[in-house]
């Protein structure tokens, strides 16, 4: 059972999904649903005796289509909505013990565009109203599949943390008729200490206002660039090299392989024109402080919603970028 039911103190929807309750939870390494199916072993979500890249519907969707019909009758005060979208996995690896980190540079790039193809065809579905991106890494996240892989939702709305942002954005573009986005952009290049690197298409940063030690963010310096169908062969290219001088540099930070969630922001898909107000952009949450403290998520920052740093971005963006500038492609 999946439904939608409105929050009517944030505004917002809550997706209610029982069925995820018996989703896999640390399934053995011999009976991982993400590796590729061996000959007379156990069958796999993934037909196949090896694989590049696949993407294929979740087993315990959040959203899908057609939706079932919701548990109870919603009113007006406790409005009930049908959970209508898609949830999908994407493996970008067939090895069991590997990372997007080890990933090379031609198999991030061809992930790229996977990934563009999977946002080209959700678009232009009607029930859609936003695509989500994004990654899940390490049991500090709440992972429960080890197997590198990460996924894809598409909703019947625009979640809050898009709506808040393309909100602050169009006031900001009516207040001065610039970009939001690539005017924090400008502000943190003009500033150089937050910069962990800069391409000819990408600014990467560790923002002013980080809420996360290590909260990185990557912007795309051209106007205009919404989404991943913005970008040309050569820009995601470029992209393919920062993610993964990012990913390198993450992991070298403490000598392990670091935990993260990797959030892909790109426009709605709800029809409006956000050319001139909103930029395609990836962020970054690593939940660890130091190499054995967590940044919790504790009464401020999940009851209040107000978030409490322990560092200076100054100082992590520095260590940051000397990791970034050391990666060897």
């Amino acid at each position: 059972m999946s439904e939608l039911r409105w929050h009517p103190l944030l505004g917002e929807w809550v997706i209610t999904a029982t069925h995820r309750q018996n989703r896999t939870f640390f399934p053995p390494a011999d009976y991982c649903p993400l590796c590729a199916t061996k000959k007379g072993g156990f069958p796999t979500e993934i037909p196949a005796p090896d694989y590049d890249i696949v993407v294929f519907e979740n087993k315990f969707p959040s959203l899908q289509t057609p939706a079932p019909e919701p548990a109870i009758e919603g009113t007006e005060f406790e409005p009930v909505g049908l959970a209508e979208g898609a949830c999908e996995v994407v493996c970008f690896s067939p090895e069991h013990n590997s990372s997007l980190a080890e990933q090379p540079v031609k198999r991030i790039l061809n992930l790229i565009r996977v990934w563009t193809d999977r946002f080209q065809d959700l678009d232009s579905r009607p029930n859609v109203k936003s695509i989500f991106i994004f990654e899940n890494k390490g049991r500090e996240i709440g992972v429960t599949l080890a197997h590198p892989h990460g996924q894809i939702y598409a909703y019947p709305f625009i979640p809050p943390r898009i709506a808040t942002e393309v909100d602050q954005a169009r006031k900001h573009f009516a207040k001065t008729g610039g970009n939001l986005l690539l005017d924090i952009a400008a502000s943190e290049i003009k500033d150089g200490r937050r910069i962990v690197a800069e391409t000819e298409s990408f600014v990467v940063f560790i923002p002013f206002f980080a809420r996360y030690p290590y909260e990185l963010f990557i912007i795309a310096k051209e106007r205009g660039k919404t989404a991943l169908t913005d970008f040309t062969a050569a820009e995601q290219l470029d992209l393919a090299i920062v993610l993964k001088k990012v990913l390198v540099a993450f992991d070298n930070l403490f000598g392990f392989s670091l935990p993260y969630i990797l959030a892909m922001h790109q426009r709605p898909s709800d029809g409006e024109d956000y050319t001139p107000l909103y930029q395609f952009h990836i962020e970054f949450y690593p939940p660890l402080r130091t190499k054995d403290k967590l940044k919790y998520l504790a009464g401020s920052e999940a009851g209040a919603g107000a978030y409490i740093n322990d560092t200076l971005a100054e100082e992590k963006a520095l260590e940051l970028r000397k990791l970034y500038e050391a990666v060897e492609l």
